[in-house]
């Protein structure tokens, strides 16, 4: 069996990228044949395939004059290169399945159709709203919005949701109202949602829910060893912007800081008048490799303040597999991987006060940390297992080449059953 997997980055650039890398190595390992597609870029893995790549795009840059602005906001709504080369790839290739990740913008949802006008199925998996929102986080000004759910895709010009621009919105209203009018999404043999808010959130008004199928991202337990004993800080890992909540933890943490040692791993647009307003925690910047994985396993609590509508953060999976408890906001589908009381704390996004007393809580009580930690653990192997992640994306890929009729969905149950052994 042939997989396509279709994602903008070719490199660990964030949770989505995480996820797709971890499926196709599994499908590789598992004996498939996977073909890639993607944008050039300095920064990706070796690929047999990367002849086949668009070139590189960075869209938002401000670059160029006024026709370069045209076309690259065209380019935005559909890229002739994306479907060209994708075209040409499946000419060559064959594959019996293509399975999209993120990949708007570069590579734009019009690579859908022409996957299709070949009769070859098509599933995408969702790591952010783009086909309910246009701005694709439901953000507006700063606060979560369900505006464009329930209602036109206008809304996101009329509140001028891309940064307070104007002519930014515009773009997206475009790009969303194109992708619509071409029933792009409508094309697609299924969405794998990470999360059952996520579904929810795609169910709402604009797609059915036979269309949707909840996949929880995995994390490979079997290559971590859990760490119950902690060096008695707190550690945030992420993004230094708004929506992640990062300012609301510094807040909470200021009037406990004799008491509650705070590492805070990560760069964003923010991280200047953080260090600046909030000069008691401990910034580390940018971690990666064994020195992040060093931080979380000696770490005594993970906090996800988050203020906006999560999916299935990599980061929570993480931090439970390697037995830490976590507090975290109650927002999206962060109470589908943290339990209050058992694995973690959950708290009132943006509540100050109630996140300075979880932290209070947990950090003056080690044998409670040690107990949400082993439970922790526990949830993460029994509920969102890379393995349990793997078993669920080939069935589903077995019932999408069933409903196409496709012969290939034989090999696919002989691979199946082949990777249960």
């Amino acid at each position: 069996m042939k997989v396509l997997l279709a994602n903008k980055f070719f490199f660990r650039n964030g949770g989505s990228e995480a996820v797709m890398l971890q499926e196709r190595d599994f499908l590789i390992d598992s004996g498939f044949e996977v073909i890639d597609f993607s944008m050039h870029d300095s920064r990706n893995l070796p690929s047999a395939y990367s002849e086949s790549f668009v070139e590189h795009r960075a869209y938002g840059d401000g670059e160029g004059g006024a026709a370069a602005k045209v076309r690259a906001a065209l380019e935005l709504i559909h890229s002739p290169e994306a479907v060209r080369k994708i075209g040409q790839l499946i000419d060559r290739t064959k594959p019996d399945i293509v399975h999209c990740h993120n990949i708007y913008h570069q590579l734009t949802p019009s690579i859908i159709r022409a996957a299709k006008k070949r009769d070859v199925p098509v599933v995408l998996t969702l790591h952010d709203y783009k086909p309910v929102c246009p701005v694709y986080t439901r953000l507006r000004n700063g606060q979560v919005c369900s505006a464009c759910l329930d209602g036109p895709f206008s809304n996101v010009v009329k509140h001028r949701c891309a940064e307070g621009s104007l002519g930014k919105s515009a773009i997206l209203f475009a790009e969303a109202s194109v992708q619509r009018f071409l029933g792009s999404y409508q094309m697609l043999d299924g969405f794998i949602a990470p999360s059952r808010f996520m579904r929810d959130a795609m169910t709402r008004k604009r797609f059915p829910e036979k269309q949707v199928e909840v996949i929880y991202n995995g994390i490979d337990c079997s290559a971590i060893s859990p760490t119950f004993d902690d060096d008695g800080y707190a550690l945030y890992l992420g993004r230094l912007s708004a929506e992640k909540g990062i300012e609301t933890l510094l807040r909470a943490h200021s009037d406990i800081a004799e008491n509650v040692p705070l590492m805070v791993a990560g760069t964003g647009p923010l991280e200047s008048k953080l260090r600046a307003d909030f000069p008691k925690a401990d910034y580390l910047g940018y971690l990666a490799g064994d020195a992040l994985e060093d931080r979380i396993r000696n770490a005594a609590v993970i906090v996800v303040p988050s203020e906006w509508y999560e999916n299935c953060p990599m980061s929570v999976l993480e931090a439970m597999a390697f037995g830490k408890p976590v507090i975290a906001s109650d927002m999206g589908g962060i109470p589908e991987l943290v339990v209050h009381d058992e694995t973690g704390l959950l708290f009132p996004a943006g509540d100050a006060g109630a996140l300075r007393q979880c932290l209070t809580r947990l950090m003056s009580d080690p044998s409670l940390r040690r107990e949400l930690g082993i439970a922790a653990r526990r949830r993460a192997e029994a509920h969102f297992s890379l393995d349990q992640h793997n078993t669920s994306l080939l069935r589903l890929y077995e019932t999408v080449l069933r409903r196409a009729g496709s012969e290939t969905s034989c090999t696919a149950s002989a691979k199946f059953a082949t990777s249960q052994e």
